[in-house]
């Protein structure tokens, strides 16, 4: 049995994955959204612009990067309720093998960013 580089429903993400329940709560939803990032969207939304530029990925000719947006918000998940990355896999539609690379590189750039400014 050969097997696959990716899981199909792993590669079905943007269909059933963390992005759209996002994108749900944020149109209808603001309070529930505020509770899923543990910030308000504008503050999200900041510290996404801030951390963009150190997060983002290049795509490939094998696949597509995942966006610095779903980076963020698997990082905060994961920081907010301690879940493994193999159950988290679940909720982002992302393999525990990424987002063990993810989150660490996500962390790291939360600190760099931050640190002078909310840090001593």
């Amino acid at each position: 049995m050969r097997r696959k580089w990716v899981k199909n429903w792993l590669a079905r993400r943007d269909l059933f994955g963390h992005m759209t329940l996002l994108k749900e709560l944020n149109e209808n939803e603001p309070n529930d959204l505020k509770n899923y990032l543990r910030m308000s969207k504008p503050d999200f939304d900041r510290l996404l612009d801030l951390l963009r530029p150190h997060i983002t990925k290049q795509d490939t000719v094998m696949r597509q990067a995942i966006p610095a947006e779903e980076r963020l918000i698997a990082t905060l998940r994961f920081l907010a309720t301690g879940r493994s990355y193999e159950d988290l896999k679940f909720s982002t539609g992302i393999s525990a093998q990424t987002l063990g690379s993810i989150i660490p590189e996500t962390c790291k750039a939360i600190y760099e960013i931050l640190q002078d400014t909310y840090m001593k």
